[in-house]
């Protein structure tokens, strides 16, 4: 196969396609969001033939079993799929928009409308239901999308794409609308992200390695996080029994996601009476401890059973575990916090425990990242939390989109003007 040709024939193809998306009613797009969902459905036993295909040559070729666990599609995974198209042809459109229109002194209306990106190229690895999901957020938002999965899910993401195809078809959309890589040559990857003239913005959805080589090399604009080291700073005016339930949550519910706590901020004036209490939740959990000179005498003080303690270091403060681990400082105050977060940071979430209003809205102006939380845990930074129906991604950058990616975030804004034969004097 000729890889630059193909992925300048789907570029193309989706490119067309975007045109037709971007006029089609909200009525046509729904219609294919259901139809898609209804042949999720009734292809059940064909995406679970193709998963089982996909997940035996992964046992083959010695896939972690976390690798595998993402991989795994179920009947009740399929039907998730099926409802969150649904959920997303229940949202808003937020296409064709108009908002601020304010009447200049010329005369003219001038405001802003909402549109599509245009085309939309989606980097993923192993998960097939992130098939599902990106074609039905690019669909909603009026873009096309070019979906380039992990070569574990090549079986399952080709099954999905043509239940894709097929509700396109059937609500009278281009199936071109949404294409499906179909080669795991990871030249295929360099292509789709050096094509400004087809692509219009890049989404990657994966491991550190996998971003930061699509932000080394892509000539498209990229929507992305590297890392998520989110803080919990508990304030000298933290109620405790807070502190304990958001320290807990944001570190436990799952290890392995970018908007769990990797780095815990304790403030002097109560680290005595709150950091062995919380110590005994995260030791319990089996939670390493790593923690700054101060945290650490104060741990060993306390002398809780199981804790496994251990010194951190510079590297720590900076950390994205995904494991049961997490960095402890003791800190003086919330100026030091705050310059602790912005500097050490992955600009992804903080949250601050604290029933002092004055410093929790200095903590929300001052501290720098893409999600900024009072007395909540850092697990809410989701797109489905934050009722975006489901996201696309997470940004941490500044420009366009910042944190989850939802339907907004996969449109931008127009200058529009109403006139009635005003001219410029």
């Amino acid at each position: 196969m000729d890889i630059e040709a193909y992925m300048r024939t789907l570029g193309q193809q989706a490119r067309d396609a975007s045109r037709q998306l971007a006029a089609a009613s909200t009525e046509t797009k729904n219609a294919a969001l259901l139809a898609i969902a209804s042949r999720l459905r009734s292809h059940q036993s064909a995406l679970l033939k193709a998963n089982a295909a996909d997940l035996a040559q992964a046992r083959a070729d010695g896939l972690e079993p976390a690798m595998i666990d993402r991989l795994t599609l179920s009947e009740a995974g399929i039907e998730s799929m099926a409802q969150g198209l649904e959920q997303i042809a229940a949202l808003p459109d937020p296409v064709g928009e108009i908002t601020d229109v304010k009447r200049r002194p010329s005369g003219i209306q001038v405001g802003k409308m909402r549109v599509p990106l245009g085309v939309i190229g989606i980097i993923y690895e192993a998960r097939p239901n992130v098939t599902a999901d990106a074609a039905a957020l690019c669909l909603k938002s009026g873009n096309a999308a070019i979906l380039r999965g992990g070569k574990e899910a090549l079986h399952c993401n080709q099954a999905i794409a043509a239940c894709v195809r097929d509700g396109l078809l059937e609500a009278g959309l281009p199936a071109a609308a949404v294409q499906v890589v179909d080669t795991t040559d990871r030249a295929a990857v360099g292509h789709l992200i050096t094509l400004p003239e087809f692509v219009d913005v890049i989404v990657p959805r994966g491991g550190k390695g996998l971003i930061e080589r699509i932000s080394r090399e892509a000539r498209v604009p990229v929507i992305k996080h590297l890392d998520g080291n989110c803080h919990v700073y508990v304030h000298a005016a933290a109620d405790a029994d807070k502190a304990d339930a958001i320290v807990e949550n944001s570190k436990t519910q799952r290890y392995g996601t970018c908007n769990t706590a990797e780095s815990l901020l304790i403030d002097r004036a109560v680290a005595a009476e709150l950091l062995p209490r919380l110590g005994r939740k995260l030791a319990a959990k089996g939670v390493e401890l790593r923690g700054c000179p101060d945290s650490l005498a104060i741990l060993e003080a306390a002398k809780i059973d199981g804790a496994n303690l251990r010194p951190a270091d510079e590297r720590d403060w900076a950390e994205e575990y995904l494991a049961p681990i997490i960095a402890i400082k003791v800190v003086d105050g919330l100026d030091a916090a705050i310059t602790h977060i912005n500097r050490y940071s992955s600009g992804h979430t903080e949250s601050i425990v604290s029933e002092n209003y004055t410093a929790a809205m200095r903590f929300l102006r001052e501290v720098d990242s893409a999600s900024v939380m009072i007395n909540a845990s850092t697990r809410f930074a989701d797109g489905f939390e934050y009722g975006l129906g489901a996201e696309i991604g997470i940004s941490t950058d500044k420009i366009h989109a910042r944190g989850p990616v939802g339907l907004e975030g996969l449109t931008s804004q127009k200058w529009i003007v109403f006139g009635n034969g005003e001219v410029r004097r």
